[in-house]
């Protein structure tokens, strides 16, 4: 989740798995999957480098050790 800023000063949560594109006219547009339009004062680089800042914060599982891949295989 990251915090944006609507074109009205409101802030707003968003869901950054739901970001399809990020376009910048006038104002950055952020479409959704499903359609779903933003207009937010952020540039398209500030959300881009917060979608990042986010997905470094989440905990990437280890690998599973080479033995249960060999054993898995052979099952």
């Amino acid at each position: 989740m990251i915090s944006l800023t609507r074109i009205n000063d409101r802030p707003l949560i968003l869901n950054c798995d739901l970001i399809q594109y990020i376009e910048q006219d006038h104002d950055t547009v952020v479409t959704l999957y499903g359609g779903d339009k933003l207009r937010v004062r952020e540039t398209p680089q500030e959300i881009v480098a917060r979608v990042l800042a986010y997905r470094r914060q989440i905990p990437v599982a280890p690998p599973p050790p080479r033995a249960a891949l060999a054993e898995a295989s052979r099952g």
